[in-house]
This record gives C-alpha cells, sequence and structure tokens, in this order.
C-alpha cells in the first residue's frame, strides 16, 4: 500500500503539469489566430476602401473632363467605388471584434499605403527627373518604413482576448481608470472647442485634436458593438443589454461629429497634411483610450510594449513621407470684378451689392465671410439710375447725364 500510495504520489504531478502546458499553449495559439484574423481583415478592408475611393475620384475627374451630360452617382463606376467603401467598411468593422483595439488602429496607414502606390501607378503626368526623384523616391521610402511599422506592430501586437459581453463592458465603463481618463478628455475637449469657437483658433493641431479625442471615443465603441454583434451571431446573444445601444448611439454620435470637424478642416489645410497629422494624433489618442478601457497592455512584457512603440513611430515617419510629397492642389481664390470696387457701380447689374475693401481680407480683391463684422461694414446696395430711352434708339449707358447750365 505504501509502495501504491507514493507511486499514485510520483504520477499525479505529470499529467497536471502536462495538461497546464498544453491548455497555455493552445491559448496562445488561439490568440495569435484572432490577432492574425483580425490584421488581416484590417489590412483588407484598407486596401478595399482605398481602392473605393480612387474609383469614385477618377469618375469625378472623368466626367469632369467630358461634355457627359450625366451626375456621378448616375455612373457604373461610382456606385462600383459605393459598394467597394462599403464592403471595406464592413471589414474594418469586424476586425475589432477579434484583435485588440490597439493593433487595429494603426494599421489604418494601409490605406495611406495603397493610396500612394495607386497614385503613382495611374498617374498621367510626365515630370522631370529632379521632381521626380524629389517626390516619388521619397514616397517609396516612406512606404517602406509605413510596411516595416506595420510588421512590428502585427508582430509585437498585445494579446489582450476577452469576451465582449455586456457584463464585461460595463464593467470597463464604470472602472476609474477609465473615468478618470473620460474627465481629462471631456475637460480639454471643452477647452479645445473653446478656443476653437470663440477665439478662432484655426490652427490644424486644435482641429485635428477634437477628431482625436472624439475618435478615441468612436473606437472604443466600435470595438464593443462589433464584438457583442460577433457573439450574437455564434448565438450568444447579447442584444438584450442596454449598454450594447448606448454603446451605438454613441459610435454613431461621435463618427458624425468626427466627420463634420473633418470637413472644417479640409476647407482650411491641404488634405496631405490632415492626412498625417490626422493619422498621428487619431492613432495616439486611440491606442490610449483602448490601453486604458480594455486594458490591451496589461500583463505584457516590457520588450514586447517597447517594439510595438517603435513600430507606431516608424509607421508615423512613414505616413509623414508619403502625404509630405503629395502634388498640394492650388485652392481657387473667389474676386470681385474691378468694375465692382468699393465705392463704384455696377455696370452689369442694377443695385448690385458690392463688398467693402477691408484691410483684413488676405488679398486684394479677395471674398471672405463678414459674418463677425459689426454693421458699419455690412455692404451696402448701390442705387443706379437709368435713362429709359425709345425702342429705336440704341441702348443708353447705365447711367444718367447731368447737363449743368449756368443760370443767371
Amino acid at each position: 500500500m505504501d509502495g501504491a500510495h507514493s507511486a499514485g504520489l510520483q504520477l499525479q504531478p505529470f499529467p497536471t503539469t502536462s495538461s497546464s502546458v498544453s491548455l497555455s499553449s493552445s491559448e496562445g495559439s488561439f490568440s495569435y489566430k484572432e490577432n492574425l484574423i483580425g490584421a488581416l481583415l484590417a489590412i483588407f478592408g484598407h486596401l478595399v476602401v482605398s481602392i473605393a475611393l480612387n474609383l469614385q475620384k477618377y469618375c469625378h475627374i472623368r466626367l469632369a473632363g467630358s461634355k457627359d451630360p450625366r451626375a456621378y452617382f448616375k455612373t457604373k463606376t461610382w456606385w462600383l467605388g459605393l459598394l467597394l467603401l462599403l464592403l471595406g467598411e464592413l471589414g474594418v468593422f469586424a476586425s475589432y471584434a477579434f484583435a485588440p483595439l490597439s493593433l487595429i488602429v494603426p494599421l489604418s496607414a494601409v490605406s495611406v499605403i495603397a493610396s500612394a502606390i495607386i497614385g503613382i501607378i495611374f498617374i498621367k503626368e510626365k515630370w522631370k527627373p529632379k521632381d521626380f526623384v524629389r517626390r516619388y523616391v521619397l514616397s517609396f521610402v516612406g512606404c517602406g518604413l509605413a510596411i516595416v511599422g506595420t510588421y512590428l506592430l502585427v508582430t509585437f501586437a498585445p494579446n489582450s482576448h476577452e469576451k465582449m459581453t455586456g457584463e464585461n463592458i460595463a464593467r470597463h465603463l464604470v472602472s476609474w481608470p477609465f473615468l478618470l481618463y473620460m474627465l481629462v478628455a471631456i475637460v480639454l475637449f471643452c477647452l479645445l472647442l473653446y478656443f476653437y469657437k470663440e477665439k478662432n483658433a484655426n490652427s490644424i493641431v486644435v482641429i485635428l485634436l477634437l477628431v482625436a479625442l472624439l475618435g478615441s471615443m468612436t473606437v472604443v465603441t466600435v470595438k464593443a458593438v462589433s464584438g457583442m454583434l460577433v457573439l450574437s451571431i455564434q448565438g450568444n446573444l447579447q442584444l438584450d443589454y442596454p449598454i450594447f445601444y448606448v454603446m451605438f448611439v454613441c459610435m454613431v454620435a461621435t463618427a458624425v461629429y468626427q466627420a463634420t470637424f473633418l470637413s472644417q478642416a479640409s476647407q482650411i489645410y491641404d488634405s496631405s497634411l490632415i492626412a498625417s497629422v490626422g493619422y498621428i494624433l487619431s492613432t495616439t489618442a486611440a491606442i490610449t483610450a483602448g490601453a486604458i478601457f480594455y486594458l490591451d497592455f496589461l500583463g505584457e512584457e516590457a520588450l514586447h510594449v517597447c517594439m510595438f512603440a517603435l513600430g507606431c513611430l516608424i509607421a508615423f515617419l512613414g505616413v509623414f513621407l508619403i502625404t509630405r510629397n503629395r502634388k498640394k492642389a492650388i485652392p481657387f481664390e473667389p474676386y470681385i470684378s474691378m468694375d465692382a470696387m468699393p465705392g463704384m457701380p455696377d455696370m452689369h447689374a442694377k443695385g448690385t451689392t458690392v463688398q467693402p475693401d477691408l484691410k483684413a481680407s488676405f488679398s486684394y480683391g479677395a471674398l471672405e465671410n463678414n459674418d463677425s463684422i459689426s454693421e458699419i461694414y455690412t455692404p451696402a446696395t448701390l442705387p443706379v439710375m437709368q435713362e429709359e430711352h425709345s425702342s429705336k434708339s440704341t441702348p443708353g449707358v447705365p447711367y444718367r447725364v447731368l447737363e449743368h447750365t449756368n443760370k443767371q
């Protein structure tokens, strides 16, 4: 009995140890597979979105350069671009359900890389060797750096995987680290909005910081909604939790306001500058929000975290080099004709409103928004008096000819 008992004691730890090792290895393999699936979905989605946007742009350019009277939404090319755009956004949306938020967000650099390559392949302009070296060599270097950064992001991404159930999301939502982050984000957002609206602080950093703060909440809610939908499809229904609808409303609201600020920024600054600065700020804010809300880097090794940060920095530099060398569009500057100068009546219309010559104009004769200017600068309607002539005579000049006589 003693021998059997001792043998039992000797044989008992072996299967327990092997089962724990196999369990941990299977969990690690499953986490890696989920990361890979999420990364591939995100890369596929961003590639398709880039192709879709370039197709729609090609449709607009082709219609503008031809005598085709059709509207853009009546062409097959534009509708194909729209369908591809929806497909790409669906792929990006689904990727949040499989991989950590900190891995999916930086992969938006793929769309910048794809847009640069598509622009180079389909470009029809002829460039001098000096211009080609200055523009395209740096673009290729930027693409290479962005690809290296993307590889580091995928390789050293965090392996935090948690089921997006209603209980888990509600628990993260009321955790003190996220509540502290929300307090800081709301105060910073209100300060930036005050300077932007009241102090006319139209700096690109101010506008894109507003976009980044809204975007950080958008990706947090997108991951929650996407994860709960995937679990519901798999049979674990999550749509009966009120937190799902709270997250859905926040996702739509923040996305709409984010698009509004981006539209306002595009009216002031070049799109390439918005792409580079916006990518850096939005990615940084989103990774921070994901690390706080979903605890993405909890339990990760310091080396993995440092290599992940290095991948982000390399991707940032690559995107900056790609967007820095894009050809800038020459903005259209509206102007008023010389016969509509301040103090001069308009010869082509009756009672035309003429804008006064203000020192605040950015160039001579440029039109600008005068909503914030006091009433003394309100444009005045200049009356124009015209003589009536008979139908047989030639049209008269649009001014009354005054005859001066000397009366004694």
